[in-house]
């Protein structure tokens, strides 16, 4: 059985690969259209998984390589890209919260101030996943590594299991931290490795540079919003069945206890971070790319001893994101470069002509938000969509700064849907507080939250702001 669905999940690419090819090349030349074939046969494969996806990747640019579609130079240029480094950058930054158990501490510090309700006590996992989240790129570390088990230790004091006895806590923190990690994911760039790509996207298709703070600003008042609103209607839709929650204060208490006082690797992982995040806020001011900030951060990080350099060669998931991430963008601009986006967008323009571009924007943004019913992946929705996506917006006559980010952010919100929408939805679905009907019935209902402040909302603050 096991040997039958490998051979399923290579077809998959082989046949999406194979069916590109046979159809039509139009204009284009052999090399375009293989560079084509090759890249959706990779998305695909992302999808399916017949093999981890940086060694996917490793084979696609390697056949890109023998086949003579690319030079070795073009084949591997993603690797030097920027932005790729930046998203390497906040995985070891992750490492530093993770190690430290500085993010553990700033939880349990919120949790025993304001955590004396059910409701308080979301919104302090909440608040605590606000605060590590612009130098934690990993929404699954976020969600899934710190905030999840303490959500879980919060329920167990409870009587609260998975199983029947789940609604009595557990399922509302589980659901309430899934959710609400969504829209702290959109804020910040540097918050879901999904963020990077949006940004190096929108500089190969529309050539625009997107800098932390333009990101931040034009998430503002649609992500404060989106904190204050989603706890509450999760609270409504999923209500737990323990009201007061006045215990897990004095457990939060302990747990502080019994970690000791402030470390000194604590306190200069604080130092960093701060010095960081006024690093990217202030880019416009000392030019100080966000890349570069972030490793003036990991070299603090080492030279205090936070992290040792083994600490960062054994970081798995830095290396791994390294591969796939710059293999994948490589390709994205190699398509760019050689005008398929260009032509994509004009031949999808002609079935929306004289829509307005507000109107083909909400709309692209809608289909964008829920075809992620087909992706487990949120960078593979990204990369197989977003290009297309944003070329037909900017053709329509969409701001392309306004456009980029609205995408940018709905690459968040989109895995609002399922259950296995990304790998955060997967460990926090794995803790058997919610069944998989509700998962899928409130994360409905949530995305229809989420559209409701985004767009409105969103559009309003950006016009405040001067994006359109």
């Amino acid at each position: 059985m096991e040997k039958t669905n490998n051979v399923w999940r290579w077809l998959v690419p082989l046949a999406v690969g194979s069916g590109i090819w046979i159809c039509p090349h139009g204009d284009f030349d052999a090399n375009a259209w293989g560079l084509l074939c090759i890249f959706a046969a990779t998305i695909s494969g992302l999808i399916s998984r017949p093999l981890p996806m940086g060694a996917l990747v490793i084979i696609a640019i390697t056949t890109l390589g023998i086949l003579g579609i690319l030079t070795t130079r073009e084949a591997l240029s993603g690797f030097s890209n920027s932005t790729v480094w930046l998203v390497v950058a906040a995985f070891i930054f992750a490492k530093g919260f993770k190690d430290t158990r500085l993010g553990e501490r700033i939880a349990y510090y919120i949790i025993a101030a304001f955590g004396k309700s059910s409701l308080r006590l979301g919104y302090s996992l909440v608040l605590a996943d606000l605060v590590i989240a612009p130098v934690t790129a990993s929404n699954t570390a976020r969600a899934g590594g710190i905030l999840s088990p303490i959500a879980q230790s919060m329920a167990r004091a409870f009587d609260s299991h998975p199983g029947p006895s789940a609604k009595r806590l557990g399922a509302y923190l589980i659901k309430t931290v899934y959710q609400t990690d969504l829209v702290i994911s959109a804020m910040f760039m540097t918050a879901s490795a999904a963020n990077p790509v949006v940004v190096e996207i929108a500089r190969q298709v529309a050539g625009i540079e997107i800098t932390w703070s333009q990101w931040a600003l034009a998430a503002l008042v649609p992500g404060i919003v989106g904190i204050i609103v989603v706890p509450y209607v999760v609270y409504r839709l999923y209500p737990p069945e323990i009201k007061n929650t006045e215990k897990v204060q004095h457990l939060a208490r302990n747990h502080i206890k019994e970690m000791g006082p402030v470390t000194r690797e604590q306190r200069v992982m604080s130092a960093v971070v701060v010095l960081v995040l006024c690093l990217w806020v202030t880019g416009s001011m000392h030019g100080i790319s966000s890349t570069m900030a972030a490793y003036v951060g990991i070299s603090g990080l080492l030279l205090f001893r936070v992290l040792s350099w083994e600490d960062i060669l054994g970081e798995k998931s830095a290396w791994n994101t390294l591969i796939w991430f710059g293999g994948l963008i490589m390709m994205a601009g190699q398509l760019s470069e050689h005008g398929l986006l260009v032509a994509f967008a004009n031949s999808a323009a002609e079935l929306v002509e004289g829509w307005s571009w507000p109107l083909a924007l909400c709309s692209l943004l809608l289909v964008y938000l829920y075809i992620h019913y087909a992706f487990a992946s949120s960078t593979a929705h990204v990369l197989a969509v977003l290009p297309a996506f944003l070329a037909v917006a900017i053709s329509l006559g969409s701001p392309p700064l306004l456009a980029a980010l609205a995408f940018g952010y709905f690459s968040s919100i989109y895995a609002s849907l399922t259950h296995y929408g990304i790998g955060a939805a997967v460990v926090l679905y794995g803790t058997g507080y919610v069944s998989q009907t509700q998962w899928w019935r409130v994360g409905f209902l949530l995305s229809l939250v989420h559209v409701a402040i985004w767009l409105p909302i969103g559009f309003a603050w950006w016009k405040v702001i001067g994006l359109w």
